[in-house]
This record gives structure tokens, sequence and C-alpha cells, in this order.
């Protein structure tokens, strides 16, 4: 098996992969979901962050929607890798927009059905928000690289 059906299978593997880990996190009831927010709470306060103190009640809504930022910003990274792999540059950023909005709908549409979740449509939009966020570190890397090239 040579070098770029390998990169093939590994692209595929850890998109699916973290889809997966998306699923079974939403898969959580309620109770259990909040006890890992609870956790990441206690571990930025072990850290020295007084994040109550600044935020209060909301730290923990706070955490959460970071964490939906940052697992669907992680969702395109994974995206763009694969799909680098098939599609032209412009294509690639548009279909993995797409993935990332697709598995954030579907991903909600799932949590209406776990106990104690709720589907939400302002979730969508924070997950949306952290594919076009990680959509923006890539062209900014690339547009970076570019300016680099001019210089050397």
């Amino acid at each position: 098996m040579n070098k770029k059906n390998i990169n093939k299978i590994f692209s595929w593997i850890l998109l699916i992969g973290w889809m997966t880990i998306i699923f079974i996190m939403s898969n959580e009831p309620a109770k259990i979901s909040d006890e890992h927010s609870n956790l990441v709470l206690q571990i930025v306060k072990t850290l020295g962050i007084p994040i109550d103190s600044f935020f209060g009640e909301i730290a923990e809504f706070i955490v959460r929607k970071t964490a939906h930022f940052t697992e669907y910003m992680i969702l395109f990274f994974l995206a763009y890798k694969l799909l680098r792999i098939y599609l032209d540059i412009k294509d690639t950023c548009v279909f993995g927009i797409i993935i990332v909005i697709g598995y954030a709908c579907t991903d909600e549409i799932h949590q209406l059905f776990v106990p104690g979740r709720s589907g939400m449509i302002r979730d969508v939009l924070i997950d949306t928000s952290g594919g076009i966020f990680g959509l923006f570190i890539i062209l900014l890397i690339k547009y970076i690289k570019k300016i680099k090239a001019r210089i050397n």
C-alpha cells in the first residue's frame, strides 16, 4: 500500500472517529453531560483560572458552548484534510463547511431523543461558527505562506 492510500484511509478513520466521538458525547443524558462540564470547570479552577468569579452562573454555559465550538472546529479540520485529497481548495472549503452544518443539524436532532437534552438552533450556529473559524485559520495560514513565498 502506498503513502497516498494510507493517507486516505487515515483521513477517513480520523473523520469518522471524530464524528463518532461527537455522537457518543451527544448521546449522554443531561446529568452525565453536566458532570463533564463541572469537571472541566474544576480543572480550570485548579489551573488557577477563576472562571466562576469572572462569569458566575454562566460559567458552565460558557464551558459547554466552547466545547461545541471547538469540537466542530476540529470536525472542519478533519473534513478539510480528507476533502483536500479529492477536491480543489475552493470545493474543499465549501464542502467542509457543508459537512459541519449538516452534522451539527443531525446532532441537534439526535439530542431531541436523549433524556434531558434538547436540540437547539443556537448550538447549530455555535457549531457552524467553530467550523467557519477553522476555515479562517486555514485560509490565514495559506495567506501567510503565500506572503512568505513572495518574500523569499
